[in-house]
C-alpha cells in the first residue's frame, strides 16, 4: 500500500504517512486488481467495508429490470465508494459499482474506521472528520446530478452538465470523465440522440469538441 498516494487523498488528507501505515491493520486494510469492466460490488451485496480506488476508476451503475441500466456516477482514482451502505448493517446495495478501466482498490473495515481505537490516536479523528466532509460533498453532488436531468430538452440537460464543468475546472476547455455512452447514461438520454444533438450545439456555435474534450463558446443560449 502506496501510503505518501493516500495521504494525497481526500480521506486520508492531513495525515502523515507513518500515521496512515500504522492504522491500516487497525482498518484491516487490503488491496484487489480488477479489470475493465470486472464488477467490483454488485447490487444485492451488504456491505461492511468501503473501497478507496488506488488506480483507475470506477463507475455507479443501476441496472433496470427490463434489461436498460444508467450509470449514477463516476469514482475517480483517489475517491472512495460505499461508505453509505457500509454504514448500515444489512442494508442491500442497489446498484452495481464496475471498474471503469483497469483497476486497484484498497477495502476498509467501515465500523473499524468509525470507531476509535483503544490507542486514541489523535489522527483516527482527522479520519472520520475526513469521511464525513466527503460524505457532505457526495450529497451535493447527487442534487448536481438532479439538477442536470430536470430540464426537458436534451440541449438544456447537456448544457447544464457542461457548465458545471467548465465551473469545476474554471475553464471553458476541459476534459469530462465519461465517453459518449456513459455521458448518455448519466443525464438519462439516448445515445445516439445525445450525439445528434451535440453536432448541432457544434454547428450552432455552442461548443467544440473531440471525444470528451470539450470548449464552451460565449454564447451558449439555448434555441
Amino acid at each position: 500500500m502506496n501510503s505518501f498516494f493516500l495521504s494525497k487523498t481526500p480521506l486520508f488528507h492531513g495525515m502523515r504517512e507513518d500515521e496512515i501505515k500504522s492504522m491500516m491493520s487497525c482498518l484491516r486494510a487490503h488491496e484487489k486488481n480488477y479489470k475493465k469492466d470486472e464488477i467490483i460490488l454488485r447490487a444485492g451485496d451488504t456491505l461492511s467495508e468501503i473501497g478507496l480506488v488506488e488506480s483507475g476508476s470506477a463507475n455507479i451503475v443501476v441496472n433496470f429490470q427490463w434489461g436498460t441500466s444508467n450509470i449514477f456516477g463516476h469514482v475517480d482514482i483517489g475517491s472512495i465508494f460505499g461508505e453509505n451502505y457500509a454504514a448500515i448493517p444489512g442494508q442491500e446495495l442497489l446498484c452495481d459499482v464496475v471498474a471503469a478501466e483497469d483497476s486497484k482498490i484498497l477495502f476498509l473495515n467501515m465500523s473499524n474506521i468509525t470507531t476509535v481505537c483503544s490507542n486514541g490516536c489523535s489522527f483516527h479523528n482527522r479520519l472520520i472528520q475526513n469521511l464525513l466532509k466527503i460524505s457532505a460533498q457526495k450529497n451535493i453532488g447527487l442534487s448536481t446530478r438532479m439538477m442536470h436531468i430536470a430540464p426537458k430538452t436534451l440541449r438544456e440537460r447537456l448544457l447544464s452538465y457542461l457548465s458545471e464543468q467548465a465551473m469545476i475546472n474554471n475553464s471553458v476547455h476541459f476534459v469530462i470523465p465519461y465517453d459518449r455512452r456513459q455521458l448518455a447514461e448519466y443525464l438519462g438520454v439516448d445515445r445516439s440522440a445525445m450525439s445528434n444533438e451535440l453536432s448541432k450545439m457544434q454547428k450552432d456555435g455552442l461548443i467544440t469538441y473531440r471525444k470528451n474534450e470539450f470548449t464552451l463558446k460565449e454564447d451558449n443560449n439555448d434555441e
